[in-house]
């Protein structure tokens, strides 16, 4: 789905604004998953979909949740690599979105499997992707560790 605000252009301030959001919500996630004492445990039961496999510990959470960088990145013709931490490889994507001429102008990309993009898209599916599976990570972590082990800068 793509808003009709996220076929709009983008200021620098608003990029900036996103930008740094999209960057909170990463160093948030990294936080979170840093805090686990055993990023390999989970009490949650094994659970297959048409996807495939959900994301049951720690970290295949994490892993999960840095691996969009790539997709969401290249929705837009952005290329970028999930090597370093989910807020490296943000950064990194952000620095070569940047290098882009015309990256403010929020031009509609017809991306994979018929999806419509932007950037202003781009910035929210960050926010929105890391949250949902913050919340996930957070309830497992206080399941298999118990209240106040993990910590929840999500507020979840």
């Amino acid at each position: 789905m793509l808003f009709d605000t996220e076929r709009e252009p983008l200021t620098l301030e608003e990029y900036q604004e996103l930008k740094a959001l999209a960057l909170k919500s990463a160093e948030d996630f990294f936080a979170l998953y840093q805090s686990f004492p055993d990023k390999h445990v989970s009490s949650l039961p094994e659970r297959k979909t048409f996807y495939g496999q959900v994301p049951r510990t720690a970290e295949e959470m994490y892993q999960h949740t840095k691996s969009v960088n790539v997709y969401y990145f290249g929705e837009i013709g952005i290329n970028a690599d999930n090597e370093g931490s989910i807020l490296e490889c943000r950064q990194k994507g952000f620095a070569a979105l940047e290098e882009k001429p015309d990256f403010l102008s929020s031009a509609v990309i017809d991306g994979s499997y018929g999806e419509l993009w932007s950037v202003r898209k781009v910035l929210r599916r960050f926010i929105w992707h890391d949250r949902i599976h913050a919340k996930a990570m957070y309830r497992m972590g206080v399941k298999t560790f118990g209240e106040g082990v993990v910590v929840n800068p999500f507020g979840v």
